[in-house]
């Protein structure tokens, strides 16, 4: 593998109070060496920075890579494909798959794939309960044995407290966190979207925000009797963010991420029955979206994930009620990012870095999210200004269900370098004979 220099970007490295122009050399697979001037070693790649920004390469912690069992809509190959295209070199793939990623064959299955992919790296997470069926605790230290960075039954909240206060404090044992998506189904059975006045004027069965805040409340309180690290996964509701400050005011072990689909849209996307706008926890409103972007701001929420969940065009064409719930995301969470959040001010560049990198990368113990020599050679490089539309055609992915199609965006990806390796230049296209979704 040739080393690489990368001459005169801005450099930003938040975990190391980094943010200047300079150079960077890869080589081995690691950096090597940060600063100005760097003298070009014998066989190198030379690629020029000039007016970009390179930073560590961003990290997601809640993606849905389908495999097994959907790889009509998505495999671990496709989706760390599309995420090398939207800049992030980890992700971390949820355990909701058929079979479920219970146990230690199926985290070694999804290491192995990754591997052979060959592009963004991929860190399984283990199934809290065993077929996340809420039952039986699956076991965590085989899953750790074989690979799994944190546990979860995301799909469905830990079904009981006796369940989640057993959870975290095994979960300890390995220091891994318990992942929750917080949702009583008492609350939100047969909901399809937000409660509330456009709920009530599409005549859909409406979401309330109790069905969430009731099981934060429920972690938080477990997690200051265990002592256990719960993250909650998607937060959606301004009530939940005032729980979480106050959890992390009182010192508890929570960390929190949101998805760019709930701090930029508001449950009036769904006008029109528009099931690329139906998703789980659903869009809110305005206040909710207020209430997150100032979270992510003082730093309350600590880290943007994507919840990317895609599913084939026909399954997204059917009633509002009868569509699955979930949007893709993987290649457009740093241009909303940068469009929604450091455009207007709510967010400046090196704090989305750190939300987008080095904090979630901190949350689940994962290598990256820096950039001093000798970590990983894991970096994102990108023309923040730069404009695209989204056409959902030319994703990577083999799914095309977003809601922000058409949309103007700033923030271009111009390479995206994993362990030494450039995976993905801006101009690389998708491979027709891949796209199974229209």
């Amino acid at each position: 593998m040739r080393p690489i220099l990368l001459r005169g970007a801005r450099v930003l490295d938040p975990a190391n109070g980094r943010d200047e122009v300079a150079d960077l050399l890869f080589a081995g697979g690691l950096v090597k060496a940060v600063g100005r001037g760097l003298g070009v070693p014998d066989g190198a790649e030379i690629l020029d920075g000039t007016g970009l920004v390179a930073a560590p390469g961003l990290v997601d912690l809640h993606a849905h890579l389908r495999e097994p069992g959907r790889e009509d809509v998505e495999t671990i190959a496709t989706g760390a494909r599309a995420a090398a295209a939207g800049g992030f070199t980890s992700v971390c793939a949820m355990p909701n798959t058929d079979p479920v990623t219970d146990n230690q064959a199926a985290v070694g299955f999804i290491v192995r794939q990754a591997g052979l992919a060959g592009f963004a790296r991929v860190y399984p997470i283990g199934a809290v309960s065993v077929g996340q069926k809420g039952e039986q605790l699956a076991e965590f230290g085989e899953l750790v044995a074989a690979g799994a960075v944190a546990v979860s039954d995301d799909g469905r909240a830990v079904a009981t407290a006796h369940l989640m206060r057993t959870a975290l404090e095994y979960a300890r044992t390995f220091d891994i966190p318990v992942i929750d998506h917080c949702e009583d189904v008492t609350l939100s059975h047969g909901g399809a979207m937000h409660e509330g006045l456009t709920s009530t004027r599409l005549g859909l069965k409406g979401i309330p925000r109790s069905a969430e805040d009731v099981v934060v409340a429920r972690d938080i309180a477990l997690a200051e009797l265990t002592g256990g690290h719960v993250h909650f996964a998607h937060v959606s509701t301004a009530g939940a963010v005032a729980m979480i400050r106050e959890a992390k005011a009182r010192g508890l072990r929570v960390s929190a991420e949101v998805t760019p689909h709930h701090f930029t849209l508001t449950d009036a996307a769904c006008e029109g029955y528009e099931t690329n706008a139906k998703m789980n926890p659903p869009l809110r409103e305005a206040a909710d979206v207020a209430a997150l972007q100032a979270a992510l701001a003082d730093g309350t929420i600590d880290c943007i994930a994507t919840d990317h969940a895609p599913h084939h065009y026909d399954a997204k064409e059917a009633e509002f009620d009868n569509a699955p719930f979930g949007v893709v995301g993987l290649e457009t969470a740093l241009a909303l990012a940068l469009t929604e959040l450091v455009g207007p001010g709510v967010l400046t560049l090196p704090q989305l870095v750190e939300r987008m990198s080095a904090r979630p990368a901190a949350v689940a113990h994962l290598p990256g999210g820096s950039l001093r020599p000798g970590d990983p050679a894991d970096v994102v490089v990108f023309a923040p200004s730069a404009e695209w539309t989204v056409d959902p055609s030319r994703f990577f992915s083999k799914s095309r269900n977003t809601p922000f199609g058409g949309r103007r965006l700033r923030g271009v990806v111009q390479w995206t370098i994993v362990g030494g390796r450039v995976v993905h230049a801006a101009g690389d296209r998708p491979d027709a004979p891949n796209r199974s979704a229209r």
